[in-house]
């Protein structure tokens, strides 16, 4: 269940995701291929939200391998930084951020962001 304030969404406890893993979450209301994003548990312990789509071909990053704190989207191994959504090396694009805090054993997401940034 979750519980939300004005300007932020509980999504779930942090425990619910492993180190080194993603989940999604919904977001009602978007357009077609831009409904997801993707939360982001580092084996270092931080966790990062980004939208579920990488900024080449739309892969699913949610679905990609976690290395320190970018990952490396499943389809055509582009490394997207999971701090600012910009592609790494000499791939350019960037997948939106959504803030994200951990308090009272819950992961909050930015209700405002995720209205605005779900648009790829």
């Amino acid at each position: 269940m979750s519980v939300s304030t004005p300007d932020w969404v509980s999504i779930c406890a942090p425990s619910s995701i492993e180190p080194g893993m993603a989940g999604t979450v919904p977001v009602e209301g978007a357009p077609e291929g831009n409904g997801e994003i993707a939360i982001f548990h580092t084996i270092g312990g931080e966790f990062y939200a980004l939208v579920n789509k990488c900024p080449h071909k739309g892969g699913p990053l949610s679905q990609g391998i976690v290395h320190g704190d970018s990952v490396s989207c499943p389809l055509h191994n582009w490394r997207i930084s999971l701090r600012s959504g910009e592609a790494l090396g000499e791939d350019e694009g960037c997948t939106p951020t959504i803030p994200l805090k951990v308090e009272e054993d819950l992961i909050w997401l930015d209700r405002a962001a995720i209205l605005t940034r779900q648009a790829v």
